[in-house]
């Protein structure tokens, strides 16, 4: 599928940008709260607290690490987690499932993928999942013990798992106590501190819709 986009104007409606700490040039589609009302559009809109930009997704906020003109796309992080501390973890889980585009092309503000098609290419984020198991893994080499990082239970053992983990990758006696998403693609996921570095990274979710509804046309997207 080939999905040809207009670029969005970098003023909308006569707008100047707005920013938020070290996030600049905030434009349509995205709006600042206490911007003019006729400034982007309000399913868009972003805090601003203590200098932070902030982004409400599922009714949790996250922080704003960038924002990508380019490819349509915000990283955010969840505000619990911290660079330097390998036991800091987001506060709940999120993954695609949570995303209604997983299943069907979605008029939600937000995708889980950069195309309208999804497909594993396009995905945005992918994810890491922790387990808690009563009963040592470590054989299995997808499984990497967080040490002294994370403890979900003083009698068990802590594990992570960089990407999905398919049903026949569970081990019996592991139950999945969180899933969070990130974008860093490259993170070596057979060591606890490079995959905590890219859950601090942050993940990336998507608006291609919104500017697809607003500028294709029936030839704009063919097979």
């Amino acid at each position: 599928m080939v999905v040809v986009l207009l670029l969005l104007p970098k003023i909308h409606g006569g707008c100047s940008p707005s920013s938020c700490g070290n996030i600049t040039n905030i434009t349509y589609p995205f709006r600042l709260q206490g911007d003019p009302e006729n400034c982007g559009d309000e399913r868009y809109e972003l805090g601003c607290e203590n200098n932070v930009t902030v982004l409400y997704l599922n009714s949790t906020q996250y922080h704003i690490q960038a924002i990508n003109y380019d490819n349509y796309t915000v990283r955010v992080v969840d505000p619990a987690l911290q660079h330097h501390n390998c036991s800091s973890l987001p506060l709940r889980s999120l993954s695609r499932s949570n995303f209604s585009d997983t299943y069907t092309f979605s008029t939600d503000p937000y995708q889980a993928g950069l195309d309208p098609n999804l497909n594993r290419e396009s995905l945005s984020f992918e994810h890491i999942v922790f387990l808690n198991c009563n009963h040592s893994a470590k054989e299995n080499e997808k499984y990497v013990e967080s040490g002294e990082c994370v403890k979900w239970d003083s009698k068990g053992y802590a594990y992570a798992v960089g990407g999905d983990l398919k049903a026949e990758d569970l081990e019996v006696g592991c139950d999945v106590k969180l899933v969070a998403p990130t974008s860093f693609r490259t993170f070596n996921n057979h060591s606890y501190d490079a995959i905590h570095r890219a859950l601090a990274y942050g993940f990336e979710i998507s608006w291609v819709n919104l500017t697809c509804q607003n500028h294709c046309t029936e030839d704009s997207v063919r097979e």
